[in-house]
């Protein structure tokens, strides 16, 4: 796989606080443990959350003296999309994943990253405030009533990529932080999402839930995926690793497989 164009992975919110870039850091090191060679590109210049997490991994590794399944990461600060482009294309040398993650805001640099995903993974939380990144709903029946600008965007670049018979964009809707929504609410989201995933082409996969250790973890670039650096884990951590193996099997990423790769024990 190595030897081709790298997968590329876009995490893509135009919202902030749906745990993109947690999610993205996570998805980085699965595939790592799982013995892929992963880049990383943070969009983000002022906030750098990704290329931030990496380091401190970096630094912990060091001062630890043990070495992790990592990724490599570096911060775009380019004038235009042709040095993103070469910047991923640099990055992505000898690479079988590249993830790229955005700002929480709209960007010209983050549309052409989506725009450009062979898997698009857009973070929501379970909320109608998120929902409306994506969709319009009606006030009274919260049924769909039109597609928001992102997805039509997303839309339309998937149609120009057919009628190219380029590779078509796998659009992932995660659901993050679905656990802290009152019943009803969790039902009417559910059923808006199911109806306008058949309008606007994507899939829906369950993702991260709330957790304090997420937020814990950071400072040490450690993940939940690190076992045996993590002191005991107790039950809603060790649930939160089988999240984190769900939404990695909902990606459907072709990963590759190498002798001698550590192995990615999630139970």
């Amino acid at each position: 796989m190595s030897n081709t164009r790298p997968h590329r992975i876009t995490f893509a919110n135009e919202k902030g606080g749906t745990g993109k870039s947690t999610t993205a850091v996570h998805v980085a090191v699965a595939l790592a443990y799982r013995g892929a060679k992963v880049g990383a590109i943070d969009l983000d210049p002022r906030q750098r959350t990704m290329h931030r997490y990496f380091e401190n991994r970096a630094e912990t590794m060091q001062r630890r003296a043990i070495d992790l399944p990592t990724a490599s990461c570096e911060v775009f600060r380019g004038d235009s999309t042709q040095e993103l482009d070469a910047m991923i294309e640099r990055v992505g040398e000898g690479m079988d994943f590249i993830i790229l993650d955005t700002p929480g805001r709209d960007d010209q640099y983050a549309r052409h990253a989506a725009t450009g995903a062979d898997t698009l993974v857009t973070p929501l939380n379970d909320s109608f405030v998120d929902f409306d990144l994506i969709g319009q709903v009606d006030a009274e029946t919260f049924k769909v009533r039109r597609l928001s600008f992102y997805a039509e965007l997303i839309w339309e670049t998937r149609k120009t990529r057919a009628m190219q018979q380029r590779k078509e964009i796998d659009w992932v809707v995660v659901r993050n932080r679905s656990g802290h929504v009152e019943a009803r609410n969790m039902q009417r989201i559910e059923k808006a999402l199911h109806e306008l995933s058949k309008r606007a082409g994507f899939r829906v996969v369950k993702g991260l839930s709330e957790r304090v250790i997420y937020r814990e973890l950071f400072p040490s670039g450690l993940t939940l995926l690190d076992k045996g650096h993590l002191g005991e884990l107790g039950t809603s951590h060790l649930v939160a690793r089988q999240e984190m193996r769900a939404l990695l099997a909902g990606l459907h990423l072709n990963i590759p497989e190498r002798n001698g790769s550590p192995q990615l024990e999630l139970a």
